[in-house]
Protein backbone atom coordinates (compact mmCIF):
# COMPACT_ATOMS: atom_id res chain seq x y z
CA UNK A 1 0.00 0.00 0.00
CA UNK A 2 1.33 3.45 -0.97
CA UNK A 3 1.18 6.36 1.49
CA UNK A 4 -1.41 9.02 0.76
CA UNK A 5 -0.21 11.78 -1.53
CA UNK A 6 -1.66 14.48 0.71
CA UNK A 7 -2.89 14.40 4.26
CA UNK A 8 -6.63 15.31 4.50
CA UNK A 9 -7.60 18.15 6.80
CA UNK A 10 -9.57 15.87 9.14
CA UNK A 11 -7.73 12.53 9.25
CA UNK A 12 -7.21 9.72 6.77
CA UNK A 13 -9.95 7.73 5.03
CA UNK A 14 -10.92 4.46 6.72
CA UNK A 15 -8.67 2.15 4.66
CA UNK A 16 -5.40 4.09 4.86
CA UNK A 17 -6.19 4.91 8.51
CA UNK A 18 -6.43 1.21 9.33
CA UNK A 19 -3.09 0.49 7.65
CA UNK A 20 -1.39 3.38 9.44
CA UNK A 21 -2.76 2.28 12.83
CA UNK A 22 -1.63 -1.29 12.11
CA UNK A 23 1.90 0.03 11.61
CA UNK A 24 1.73 2.00 14.85
CA UNK A 25 0.37 -1.08 16.61
CA UNK A 26 3.31 -3.23 15.51
CA UNK A 27 5.89 -0.58 16.36
CA UNK A 28 4.53 0.32 19.79
CA UNK A 29 4.08 -3.37 20.60
CA UNK A 30 7.82 -3.91 20.14
CA UNK A 31 8.80 -1.19 22.61
CA UNK A 32 6.21 -2.23 25.20
CA UNK A 33 6.94 -5.96 24.92
CA UNK A 34 10.62 -5.22 25.41
CA UNK A 35 10.08 -3.15 28.57
CA UNK A 36 7.57 -5.58 30.11
CA UNK A 37 9.77 -8.60 29.41
CA UNK A 38 12.90 -6.99 30.87
CA UNK A 39 11.04 -6.04 34.07
CA UNK A 40 10.08 -9.68 34.65
CA UNK A 41 13.65 -10.84 33.99
CA UNK A 42 15.39 -8.35 36.30
CA UNK A 43 15.89 -10.78 39.19
CA UNK A 44 17.33 -13.37 36.78
CA UNK A 45 19.59 -10.77 35.13
CA UNK A 46 20.83 -9.65 38.54
CA UNK A 47 21.61 -13.23 39.57
CA UNK A 48 23.35 -14.23 36.32
CA UNK A 49 25.46 -11.08 36.15
CA UNK A 50 26.26 -11.24 39.88
CA UNK A 51 24.74 -7.82 40.44
CA UNK A 52 22.62 -6.44 43.25
CA UNK A 53 18.94 -5.70 42.54
CA UNK A 54 19.72 -1.97 42.76
CA UNK A 55 22.45 -2.31 40.12
CA UNK A 56 20.33 -4.50 37.85
CA UNK A 57 17.57 -1.88 37.80
CA UNK A 58 19.99 0.22 35.71
CA UNK A 59 19.02 -2.01 32.77
CA UNK A 60 15.65 -0.24 33.05
CA UNK A 61 16.91 3.15 34.22
CA UNK A 62 19.47 3.53 31.39
CA UNK A 63 16.77 2.93 28.79
CA UNK A 64 14.48 5.48 30.44
CA UNK A 65 17.27 8.02 30.85
CA UNK A 66 18.14 7.89 27.13
CA UNK A 67 14.50 8.43 26.27
CA UNK A 68 14.12 11.33 28.69
CA UNK A 69 17.07 13.37 27.44
CA UNK A 70 16.09 13.05 23.76
CA UNK A 71 12.28 12.98 23.76
CA UNK A 72 11.49 16.71 23.47
CA UNK A 73 14.30 17.44 20.98
CA UNK A 74 13.05 14.64 18.73
CA UNK A 75 9.46 15.89 19.05
CA UNK A 76 10.70 19.30 17.91
CA UNK A 77 12.47 17.65 14.99
CA UNK A 78 9.18 15.95 14.16
CA UNK A 79 7.51 19.36 13.89
CA UNK A 80 10.31 20.49 11.55
CA UNK A 81 10.90 17.41 9.40
CA UNK A 82 7.62 15.52 9.62
CA UNK A 83 6.43 13.01 12.18
CA UNK A 84 6.75 9.89 10.00
CA UNK A 85 10.43 10.54 9.26
CA UNK A 86 11.31 10.73 12.96
CA UNK A 87 9.15 7.67 13.70
CA UNK A 88 10.90 5.54 11.08
CA UNK A 89 14.37 6.69 12.17
CA UNK A 90 13.54 5.84 15.79
CA UNK A 91 12.35 2.39 14.80
CA UNK A 92 15.59 1.72 12.90
CA UNK A 93 17.74 2.76 15.88
CA UNK A 94 15.58 0.76 18.30
CA UNK A 95 16.05 -2.39 16.20
CA UNK A 96 19.81 -1.83 15.99
CA UNK A 97 19.88 -1.37 19.76
CA UNK A 98 18.03 -4.65 20.24
CA UNK A 99 20.70 -6.43 18.22
CA UNK A 100 23.39 -4.78 20.37
CA UNK A 101 21.56 -5.73 23.60
CA UNK A 102 21.31 -9.35 22.45
CA UNK A 103 25.03 -9.45 21.68
CA UNK A 104 26.10 -7.67 24.89
CA UNK A 105 23.97 -9.96 27.06
CA UNK A 106 26.34 -12.84 26.29
CA UNK A 107 29.41 -10.91 27.45
CA UNK A 108 28.40 -11.14 31.10
CA UNK A 109 28.97 -7.41 31.52
CA UNK A 110 26.20 -5.32 33.06
CA UNK A 111 27.99 -2.16 31.84
CA UNK A 112 27.96 -3.22 28.18
CA UNK A 113 24.34 -4.31 28.41
CA UNK A 114 23.48 -0.92 29.90
CA UNK A 115 25.17 0.89 27.00
CA UNK A 116 23.20 -1.18 24.49
CA UNK A 117 20.00 -0.35 26.33
CA UNK A 118 20.87 3.35 26.02
CA UNK A 119 20.98 2.93 22.23
CA UNK A 120 17.57 1.27 22.34
CA UNK A 121 16.33 4.14 24.48
CA UNK A 122 17.30 6.72 21.86
CA UNK A 123 15.41 4.71 19.26
CA UNK A 124 12.38 4.38 21.51
CA UNK A 125 12.42 8.17 22.00
CA UNK A 126 12.09 8.64 18.26
CA UNK A 127 8.98 6.44 18.30
CA UNK A 128 7.41 7.86 21.45
CA UNK A 129 8.08 11.52 20.67
CA UNK A 130 5.68 11.64 17.73
CA UNK A 131 3.44 8.62 18.30
CA UNK A 132 0.36 10.48 19.52
CA UNK A 133 0.94 13.28 16.99
CA UNK A 134 0.60 10.61 14.29
CA UNK A 135 -2.53 9.24 15.96
CA UNK A 136 -3.99 12.75 15.98
CA UNK A 137 -3.41 13.46 12.27
CA UNK A 138 -4.56 9.97 11.26
CA UNK A 139 -7.97 10.23 12.98
CA UNK A 140 -10.89 12.63 12.42
CA UNK A 141 -11.49 15.06 15.29
CA UNK A 142 -14.63 13.32 16.50
CA UNK A 143 -12.82 9.96 16.69
CA UNK A 144 -9.65 11.10 18.46
CA UNK A 145 -10.67 9.55 21.77
CA UNK A 146 -11.35 6.23 20.04
CA UNK A 147 -8.01 6.41 18.27
CA UNK A 148 -6.22 7.04 21.54
CA UNK A 149 -8.26 4.26 23.14
CA UNK A 150 -7.10 1.89 20.41
CA UNK A 151 -3.53 3.03 21.00
CA UNK A 152 -3.94 2.33 24.73
CA UNK A 153 -5.46 -1.06 23.88
CA UNK A 154 -2.43 -1.91 21.78
CA UNK A 155 -0.12 -0.93 24.63
CA UNK A 156 -2.20 -2.94 27.10
CA UNK A 157 -2.27 -6.08 24.96
CA UNK A 158 1.47 -5.80 24.45
CA UNK A 159 1.98 -5.33 28.18
CA UNK A 160 -0.21 -8.35 28.84
CA UNK A 161 1.77 -10.39 26.35
CA UNK A 162 5.11 -9.12 27.68
CA UNK A 163 5.20 -11.08 30.96
CA UNK A 164 3.72 -14.13 29.23
CA UNK A 165 6.25 -13.97 26.39
CA UNK A 166 9.02 -13.45 28.94
CA UNK A 167 7.80 -16.43 30.96
CA UNK A 168 7.67 -18.60 27.85
CA UNK A 169 11.13 -17.61 26.67
CA UNK A 170 12.66 -18.01 30.13
CA UNK A 171 11.10 -21.47 30.37
CA UNK A 172 12.98 -22.71 27.29
CA UNK A 173 15.91 -20.32 26.82
CA UNK A 174 18.16 -17.88 28.66
CA UNK A 175 17.19 -14.24 29.24
CA UNK A 176 19.38 -12.75 26.43
CA UNK A 177 16.83 -14.12 23.96
CA UNK A 178 14.30 -11.64 25.35
CA UNK A 179 16.07 -9.02 23.20
CA UNK A 180 16.21 -11.23 20.11
CA UNK A 181 12.45 -11.04 19.46
CA UNK A 182 12.76 -7.31 18.67
CA UNK A 183 15.09 -7.84 15.72
CA UNK A 184 12.95 -9.59 13.04
CA UNK A 185 9.78 -7.72 14.02
CA UNK A 186 11.63 -4.40 14.03
CA UNK A 187 12.88 -5.01 10.49
CA UNK A 188 9.36 -5.94 9.35
CA UNK A 189 7.79 -2.90 11.03
CA UNK A 190 10.32 -0.59 9.39
CA UNK A 191 9.52 -1.99 5.94
CA UNK A 192 5.78 -1.51 6.50
CA UNK A 193 6.17 1.97 8.01
CA UNK A 194 7.85 3.22 4.85
CA UNK A 195 4.65 2.52 2.90
CA UNK A 196 1.81 3.33 5.28
CA UNK A 197 2.58 6.28 7.56
CA UNK A 198 1.42 9.69 6.24
CA UNK A 199 4.22 12.20 5.70
CA UNK A 200 2.99 15.38 7.35
CA UNK A 201 4.47 18.66 6.16
CA UNK A 202 7.15 20.09 8.42
CA UNK A 203 7.13 23.66 9.71
CA UNK A 204 9.50 26.45 8.82
CA UNK A 205 11.16 26.81 12.23
CA UNK A 206 14.77 25.73 12.58
CA UNK A 207 15.89 23.13 15.06
CA UNK A 208 17.18 24.78 18.25
CA UNK A 209 20.36 22.88 19.07
CA UNK A 210 21.35 24.93 22.18
CA UNK A 211 17.90 24.29 23.67
CA UNK A 212 18.21 20.60 22.85
CA UNK A 213 21.51 20.43 24.72
CA UNK A 214 20.10 22.34 27.71
CA UNK A 215 17.10 19.99 27.74
CA UNK A 216 19.31 16.90 27.69
CA UNK A 217 21.52 18.29 30.44
CA UNK A 218 18.57 19.29 32.66
CA UNK A 219 16.75 15.97 32.41
CA UNK A 220 19.98 13.98 32.54
CA UNK A 221 21.07 15.68 35.76
CA UNK A 222 17.62 15.28 37.29
CA UNK A 223 17.42 11.54 36.64
CA UNK A 224 21.05 10.78 37.55
CA UNK A 225 20.62 12.73 40.80
CA UNK A 226 17.58 10.68 41.80
CA UNK A 227 19.13 7.41 40.67
CA UNK A 228 22.52 8.24 42.19
CA UNK A 229 20.99 8.96 45.58
CA UNK A 230 19.04 5.71 45.32
CA UNK A 231 22.24 3.80 44.60
CA UNK A 232 24.10 5.25 47.56
CA UNK A 233 26.28 7.84 45.81
CA UNK A 234 25.67 10.34 48.61
CA UNK A 235 23.21 13.08 49.40
CA UNK A 236 25.75 15.87 48.78
CA UNK A 237 26.50 14.82 45.19
CA UNK A 238 22.81 14.20 44.48
CA UNK A 239 21.96 17.62 45.91
CA UNK A 240 24.55 19.32 43.69
CA UNK A 241 23.17 17.52 40.65
CA UNK A 242 19.62 18.58 41.54
CA UNK A 243 20.77 22.18 41.91
CA UNK A 244 22.54 22.03 38.55
CA UNK A 245 19.40 20.52 36.98
CA UNK A 246 17.25 23.33 38.37
CA UNK A 247 19.64 26.01 37.07
CA UNK A 248 19.83 24.37 33.65
CA UNK A 249 16.05 24.03 33.46
CA UNK A 250 15.65 27.72 34.37
CA UNK A 251 18.05 28.68 31.57
CA UNK A 252 16.11 26.45 29.17
CA UNK A 253 12.76 28.00 30.10
CA UNK A 254 14.18 31.52 29.78
CA UNK A 255 15.49 30.69 26.30
CA UNK A 256 12.05 29.39 25.23
CA UNK A 257 10.07 32.50 26.22
CA UNK A 258 10.58 34.39 22.97
CA UNK A 259 10.02 31.41 20.67
CA UNK A 260 6.77 30.69 18.84
CA UNK A 261 7.33 26.92 18.82
CA UNK A 262 9.53 26.27 21.87
CA UNK A 263 11.33 22.95 22.19
CA UNK A 264 10.35 22.86 25.87
CA UNK A 265 6.61 23.62 25.43
CA UNK A 266 6.08 26.43 27.93
CA UNK A 267 3.37 27.82 25.66
CA UNK A 268 1.34 24.65 26.23
CA UNK A 269 2.13 24.42 29.93
CA UNK A 270 0.60 27.88 30.39
CA UNK A 271 -2.75 26.28 29.50
CA UNK A 272 -4.24 25.00 32.75
CA UNK A 273 -5.99 21.99 31.17
CA UNK A 274 -2.73 20.88 29.56
CA UNK A 275 -0.70 21.38 32.75
CA UNK A 276 -3.22 19.44 34.87
CA UNK A 277 -3.17 16.57 32.38
CA UNK A 278 0.64 16.51 32.59
CA UNK A 279 0.54 16.40 36.40
CA UNK A 280 -2.04 13.62 36.38
CA UNK A 281 0.08 11.59 33.97
CA UNK A 282 3.25 11.92 36.07
CA UNK A 283 1.42 10.66 39.17
CA UNK A 284 -0.29 7.75 37.42
CA UNK A 285 2.75 6.46 35.58
CA UNK A 286 4.94 6.90 38.65
CA UNK A 287 2.51 4.72 40.56
CA UNK A 288 2.40 2.06 37.86
CA UNK A 289 6.19 1.85 37.54
CA UNK A 290 6.76 1.72 41.29
CA UNK A 291 4.44 -1.28 41.36
CA UNK A 292 5.52 -3.14 38.21
CA UNK A 293 9.28 -2.85 38.86
CA UNK A 294 9.00 -3.98 42.48
CA UNK A 295 6.39 -6.73 42.04
CA UNK A 296 8.77 -9.29 40.44
CA UNK A 297 11.03 -9.04 43.49
CA UNK A 298 8.00 -9.25 45.80
CA UNK A 299 6.54 -12.29 44.05
CA UNK A 300 9.85 -14.15 43.66
CA UNK A 301 11.15 -13.17 47.10
CA UNK A 302 8.79 -13.10 50.11
CA UNK A 303 5.92 -14.80 48.23
CA UNK A 304 8.10 -17.63 46.85
CA UNK A 305 6.91 -17.69 43.21
CA UNK A 306 9.23 -18.69 40.37
CA UNK A 307 9.91 -16.52 37.32
CA UNK A 308 7.36 -18.28 35.10
CA UNK A 309 4.59 -17.91 37.71
CA UNK A 310 5.59 -14.27 38.18
CA UNK A 311 5.13 -13.51 34.50
CA UNK A 312 1.74 -15.19 34.35
CA UNK A 313 0.41 -13.56 37.53
CA UNK A 314 1.55 -10.10 36.48
CA UNK A 315 -0.28 -10.47 33.16
CA UNK A 316 -3.57 -9.83 35.00
CA UNK A 317 -2.74 -6.11 35.29
CA UNK A 318 -2.30 -5.31 31.56
CA UNK A 319 -4.95 -7.86 30.57
CA UNK A 320 -7.63 -6.04 32.57
CA UNK A 321 -6.32 -2.74 31.22
CA UNK A 322 -6.83 -4.10 27.69
CA UNK A 323 -10.47 -4.88 28.44
CA UNK A 324 -11.15 -1.35 29.66
CA UNK A 325 -9.08 0.69 27.16
CA UNK A 326 -11.50 0.70 24.17
CA UNK A 327 -14.45 1.51 26.45
CA UNK A 328 -12.43 4.29 28.05
CA UNK A 329 -11.58 5.72 24.62
CA UNK A 330 -15.26 5.99 23.70
CA UNK A 331 -16.11 7.55 27.05
CA UNK A 332 -13.31 10.09 26.52
CA UNK A 333 -15.17 11.53 23.52
CA UNK A 334 -18.26 12.14 25.69
CA UNK A 335 -17.37 12.83 29.34
CA UNK A 336 -14.97 15.19 31.17
CA UNK A 337 -11.50 13.75 31.83
CA UNK A 338 -11.52 14.96 35.43
CA UNK A 339 -14.31 12.54 36.28
CA UNK A 340 -13.01 9.54 34.33
CA UNK A 341 -9.39 9.92 35.47
CA UNK A 342 -10.38 10.54 39.09
CA UNK A 343 -12.46 7.36 39.19
CA UNK A 344 -9.74 5.36 37.45
CA UNK A 345 -6.91 6.48 39.71
CA UNK A 346 -9.12 5.94 42.77
CA UNK A 347 -9.63 2.33 41.69
CA UNK A 348 -5.90 1.93 41.10
CA UNK A 349 -5.24 3.29 44.59
CA UNK A 350 -7.55 0.64 46.07
CA UNK A 351 -5.81 -2.12 44.10
CA UNK A 352 -2.33 -1.02 45.17
CA UNK A 353 -3.32 -0.90 48.83
CA UNK A 354 -4.78 -4.38 48.47
CA UNK A 355 -1.53 -5.67 46.92
CA UNK A 356 0.48 -4.16 49.79
CA UNK A 357 -1.72 -6.12 52.24
CA UNK A 358 -1.27 -9.53 50.58
CA UNK A 359 -1.02 -12.39 53.10
CA UNK A 360 2.22 -14.33 53.55
CA UNK A 361 1.04 -17.28 51.43
CA UNK A 362 -1.52 -15.87 48.97
CA UNK A 363 -3.29 -17.98 46.37
CA UNK A 364 -3.02 -17.13 42.69
CA UNK A 365 -6.55 -15.70 42.82
CA UNK A 366 -5.57 -13.44 45.75
CA UNK A 367 -2.88 -11.88 43.54
CA UNK A 368 -4.83 -11.81 40.26
CA UNK A 369 -7.90 -9.91 41.44
CA UNK A 370 -5.74 -7.22 43.03
CA UNK A 371 -3.71 -6.88 39.82
CA UNK A 372 -6.99 -6.70 37.89
CA UNK A 373 -8.32 -3.75 39.91
CA UNK A 374 -5.09 -1.86 39.28
CA UNK A 375 -5.30 -2.53 35.54
CA UNK A 376 -8.96 -1.48 35.31
CA UNK A 377 -8.23 1.77 37.13
CA UNK A 378 -5.22 2.58 34.96
CA UNK A 379 -7.15 1.74 31.80
CA UNK A 380 -9.94 4.14 32.74
CA UNK A 381 -7.41 6.94 33.33
CA UNK A 382 -5.18 6.68 30.27
CA UNK A 383 -7.23 7.51 27.15
CA UNK A 384 -9.25 10.40 28.67
CA UNK A 385 -6.10 12.01 30.03
CA UNK A 386 -4.20 11.66 26.75
CA UNK A 387 -7.14 13.06 24.81
CA UNK A 388 -7.39 16.02 27.19
CA UNK A 389 -3.70 16.77 26.75
CA UNK A 390 -3.84 16.69 22.94
CA UNK A 391 -7.15 18.57 22.81
CA UNK A 392 -5.70 21.38 24.92
CA UNK A 393 -3.00 22.03 22.28
CA UNK A 394 -3.54 23.72 18.89
CA UNK A 395 -3.24 21.37 15.91
CA UNK A 396 -0.04 23.10 14.82
CA UNK A 397 1.60 22.13 18.13
CA UNK A 398 0.76 18.42 17.93
CA UNK A 399 4.44 17.50 17.99
CA UNK A 400 5.10 19.53 21.13
CA UNK A 401 2.00 18.07 22.80
CA UNK A 402 2.97 14.53 21.80
CA UNK A 403 6.50 15.02 23.09
CA UNK A 404 5.25 16.44 26.40
CA UNK A 405 2.72 13.61 26.74
CA UNK A 406 5.55 11.10 26.46
CA UNK A 407 7.82 13.22 28.67
CA UNK A 408 5.21 13.24 31.43
CA UNK A 409 4.81 9.49 31.15
CA UNK A 410 8.56 8.86 31.14
CA UNK A 411 9.13 11.27 34.02
CA UNK A 412 6.74 9.25 36.14
CA UNK A 413 8.24 5.97 34.97
CA UNK A 414 11.87 7.02 35.45
CA UNK A 415 11.31 8.58 38.85
CA UNK A 416 9.29 5.51 39.84
CA UNK A 417 12.06 3.10 38.81
CA UNK A 418 14.69 5.15 40.65
CA UNK A 419 12.55 5.28 43.79
CA UNK A 420 12.26 1.48 43.76
CA UNK A 421 16.03 1.25 44.12
CA UNK A 422 16.00 3.87 46.88
CA UNK A 423 13.26 2.14 48.87
CA UNK A 424 14.92 -1.26 48.47
CA UNK A 425 18.19 0.20 49.77
CA UNK A 426 16.52 1.79 52.80
CA UNK A 427 13.80 -0.73 53.69
CA UNK A 428 15.58 -4.03 53.03
CA UNK A 429 13.29 -7.06 53.07
CA UNK A 430 10.19 -4.88 53.49
CA UNK A 431 11.10 -2.84 50.40
CA UNK A 432 8.45 -4.31 48.12
CA UNK A 433 5.52 -3.62 50.45
CA UNK A 434 6.79 -0.11 51.20
CA UNK A 435 7.14 0.53 47.46
CA UNK A 436 3.54 -0.52 46.86
CA UNK A 437 2.38 1.91 49.54
CA UNK A 438 4.45 4.65 47.88
CA UNK A 439 2.81 3.74 44.56
CA UNK A 440 -0.59 4.16 46.21
CA UNK A 441 0.39 7.68 47.31
CA UNK A 442 1.40 8.56 43.73
CA UNK A 443 -1.97 7.31 42.49
CA UNK A 444 -3.78 9.39 45.10
CA UNK A 445 -1.82 12.49 44.08
CA UNK A 446 -2.71 11.92 40.43
CA UNK A 447 -6.40 11.60 41.33
CA UNK A 448 -6.32 14.89 43.24
CA UNK A 449 -4.64 16.74 40.36
CA UNK A 450 -7.10 15.26 37.86
CA UNK A 451 -10.10 16.25 39.97
CA UNK A 452 -8.93 19.90 39.90
CA UNK A 453 -10.10 19.97 36.27
CA UNK A 454 -13.70 19.66 37.47
CA UNK A 455 -13.51 23.13 39.04
CA UNK A 456 -12.61 24.81 35.74
CA UNK A 457 -15.58 26.55 34.12
CA UNK A 458 -16.19 25.98 30.42
CA UNK A 459 -13.72 23.11 30.26
CA UNK A 460 -15.72 21.17 27.69
CA UNK A 461 -16.20 24.16 25.40
CA UNK A 462 -12.50 24.96 25.59
CA UNK A 463 -11.64 21.36 24.71
CA UNK A 464 -13.93 21.37 21.68
CA UNK A 465 -12.50 24.71 20.51
CA UNK A 466 -8.93 23.33 20.77
CA UNK A 467 -9.98 20.28 18.74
Amino acid sequence: MEPPAALPEDGLPAGPRAWAMATIALTISLAVLDAAAVNVALPTIARDLRATPMAAIWVVNAFQLAVMVSLLPLASLGDSLGYARIYRAGLAIFTAGALASFACAFTGSLALLTVARIVQGFGAAGIMSVNTALVRIIHPRDRLGRGLGMNALIVAISSAAGPTVAAGILAIASWPFLFAIDIPFGIAALAIARRTLPDSAGTAHRFDMPSALLNALAFGLLITAISGFAHGLGARLAGLELLAAAITLALLVERQRARTAPLFPIDLLRRADFALAVGTSVGAFGAQTLALVSLPFFLQGPLGRNQVETGLLMSAWPASLALVAPISGRLADRYPPGILCGIGLGAMLAGLLALAQLPVQPSGLDIVWRMGICGIGFGLFQSPNNRAMLAAAPAGRSGGASGMLSTARLTGQTVGAALVALVFALAGTDGARVTLLLAASFSAAGAVVSSARLARPGRRAAQQEAD
